[in-house]
C-alpha cells in the first residue's frame, strides 16, 4: 500500500489552536503523512493577541521546495497562512512544480475575519491571495475571506442559509477573475 502524503504550507504558532499545530496531528491521525513547510514561526496566533513574535521563513521556502522536488510526490497540497505577497508567489511556484493529474490543491486563504483584513495584510495581499486561489481545486475561506475574494461587500451576521448559499457556497467566481471553483466551509 502506498503511503498517502500531503504538503502542508502554513505557519507554526506556539500557542493557539491553529496553523501547523492543528494540521499535523489531525492529518496524521487520518493515516496521511504530512510534509510541513513552515512559512513563519509565531509565539502565538495573531487573533486578538498583542506582542507576539514573528519569524519570517520566506528565505527557507525555495530550499525546501528544491530539496523535496527530487524526493517527494504529493497526493495533496494544502496552503494556509502566508505572510507576504512573496510567499504567495513562492507557493504558486510550488503548485506549478508539484501539481499532477492525480493530486489536488486546497487553499485556505487565511487573511481576514469579522469583516476586516488582519492588520499585517493589505488590499494588495488579498488580490494576491485571489490569484493563488485560481490554482486551487478547493478553497475554504471564512465569510470575510469569501467576500474579499468575490469583491463583495461584507455584512455582519447573523447569516441565513439563503445568504450563505447565495453569496458563497456553490457560487462560481466572475469570469473577470477566471475563477470557477466551489467554496466550502
Amino acid at each position: 500500500m502506498n503511503q498517502k502524503r500531503v504538503a502542508a504550507i502554513h505557519d507554526l504558532s506556539g500557542f493557539g489552536k491553529c496553523s501547523l499545530t492543528v494540521v499535523l496531528p489531525i492529518v496524521s491521525a487520518a493515516g496521511i503523512e504530512v510534509s510541513a513547510m513552515p512559512t513563519a514561526i509565531l509565539s502565538t496566533h495573531t487573533g486578538g493577541l498583542e506582542g507576539y513574535t514573528y519569524r519570517d521563513l520566506t528565505d527557507d521556502m525555495h530550499p525546501f521546495m528544491n530539496h523535496w522536488q527530487s524526493l517527494i510526490q504529493f497526493n495533496a497540497i494544502y496552503s494556509g497562512f502566508l505572510g507576504s505577497i512573496k510567499q504567495i508567489e513562492i507557493v504558486q511556484e510550488f503548485f506549478n512544480t508539484f501539481k499532477t493529474k492525480e493530486n489536488f490543491i486546497l487553499v485556505d486563504p487565511v487573511m481576514a475575519d469579522n469583516g476586516e483584513l488582519y492588520k499585517i495584510f493589505t488590499p494588495e495581499f488579498a488580490k494576491g491571495m485571489a490569484s493563488l486561489c485560481r490554482k486551487a481545486d478547493i478553497i475554504v475561506p471564512n465569510i470575510t475571506e469569501a467576500t474579499l475574494l468575490l469583491n463583495e461587500p461584507y455584512f455582519p451576521g447573523p447569516y441565513t442559509p439563503q445568504y450563505i448559499i447565495g453569496k458563497t457556497i456553490g457560487r462560481t467566481w466572475s469570469s473577470e477573475n477566471r475563477i470557477n471553483r466551489r467554496m466550502v466551509r
